[in-house]
């Protein structure tokens, strides 16, 4: 079989799409002009940012347009929302935040910082499924609960969280909720004012969009204070001069992705279980998350008795890009804390492979990248003196060796 390219990897970032790249090119080499100038080519700068704003509070069921303020991405969109809310509670003798333990590193960073200026963070246990309930955080408020934030869709197992129901329990506490939907936009049909959500986090890139751009939906009523002090932009609270190509590129792209949502997923979901369904026939290995309340093109499956780079190069070498739950890429031995919370071992955890796929898949990719998995992981099997002490230890008959 000749050797195909399969992009894999749609949860770390997305290809631009043609339309969204399209709309942002003008405002390169045309429409260049600064949306804060009063001249022509300046104010239709300004309206396209404004065009922009409006199709991302139309795909988020935002109330107002001023409501989106436009950022360089999800992890920015993240702290300010988080440190924001952390300032106001403070005023009012509120300093304690509730969390997950396995949120994006973009909160859990934040509230480790946090915590360094005195505040005191309640950081919830997932189950084996990586879900929590809203029972969970109505137990964990308190009467100086300033923040409660969790993550719409988990980044490494797909989990989606109970976000409505958790946004109702905020409400009735009257503490501000906070959800990193960086995963979850275009994927999941989202209404902030329906599921009582406060502020929102999303990233471009994970749409369709460019890197380096990104929102944060903030109700109205909520003063955040200010982000980068030195011009008016973003209604005074995020300097700089605007990024229009990408912020144009973002609208387009927000609009398409959440256009037919259930009928994109359908498609989805069928290649991904598919998937799960092809990678579970080899020995030893297991689905990490919900079945079900995972999102639509998240598979990740845990190979015992392999590493996790390993298995990626050797998928890169037959033209697979995908990631693994071990965090060795960027530098670090540790397995994934996602995979550790859900209670999985060090050695499990360090075998573990994310599959994202997106509409721009197609059954062809699936049947190609099952026909590579399972010969990989015996050949590294073969090789792994880890594989050999578990069969070992658990008498489990060696596969390898036929």
């Amino acid at each position: 079989m000749n050797k195909r390219f399969v992009y894999a990897d749609n949860s770390a970032t997305t290809r631009v799409s043609d339309k969204a790249l399209a709309a942002a090119l003008p405002y390169f080499t045309e429409q260049y002009g600064n949306p804060s100038s009063i001249y022509t080519l300046g104010m239709d700068a300004a309206k396209a940012v404004l065009a922009a704003r409006q199709q991302v509070a139309d795909a988020l069921g935002a109330q107002r347009v001023n409501e989106i303020y436009f950022t360089s991405g999800g992890s920015e969109a993240d702290n300010w929302a988080i440190r924001g809310a952390a300032a106001l509670g403070a005023k009012k003798g509120k300093k304690h935040i509730i969390t997950t333990v396995f949120e994006h590193h973009a909160v859990l960073h934040t509230c480790d910082y946090l915590e360094k200026l005195g505040y005191e963070v309640t950081y919830l246990p997932v189950d084996e499924n990586g879900l929590i309930t809203a029972q969970q955080v109505e137990d964990a408020i308190r009467e100086d609960t300033c923040l409660v934030t969790i993550m719409f869709a988990n980044n490494e197992i797909g989990t989606i969280m109970p976000i409505a129901e958790i946004g109702a329990i905020c409400k009735k506490h009257g503490v501000l909720f906070h959800t990193d939907a960086v995963q979850a936009v275009g994927h999941i049909d989202i209404n902030v004012k329906e599921m009582n959500i406060d502020m929102l986090s999303l990233s471009g890139h994970k749409i369709h969009a460019p890197k380096g751009v990104g929102a944060l939906y903030c109700r109205t009523g909520i003063n955040l204070p200010n982000l980068i002090y030195g011009g008016a932009q973003e209604r005074n609270k995020r300097a700089g001069t605007e990024n229009v190509p990408s912020i144009v590129a973002l609208g387009v792209a927000i609009t398409d992705a959440t256009t037919g949502i259930e009928e994109k997923n359908k498609k989805i979901k069928a290649m991904r279980e598919k998937l799960i369904d092809g990678i579970l026939k080899v020995p030893q290995t297991r689905l990490n998350g919900d079945r079900d309340q995972r999102l639509a093109g998240n598979v990740n499956i845990s190979f015992r008795g392999i590493e996790g780079e390993s298995l990626l190069l050797t998928l890169d070498i037959n033209g697979i890009a995908a990631s693994s739950g071990s965090a060795c890429t960027s530098g670090s031995l540790d397995p994934s804390h996602v995979l550790l919370a859900i209670g999985l071992p060090h050695e499990i955890a360090h075998g573990s492979l994310r599959l994202s796929i997106s509409e721009e898949n197609t059954d062809e990719d699936v049947d190609y990248i099952l026909s590579v998995i399972p010969g990989i992981v015996k050949k590294l099997r073969k090789m792994s003196p880890l594989w050999e002490r578990i069969c070992r230890t658990e008498n489990i008959e060696d596969y390898t060796l036929e």
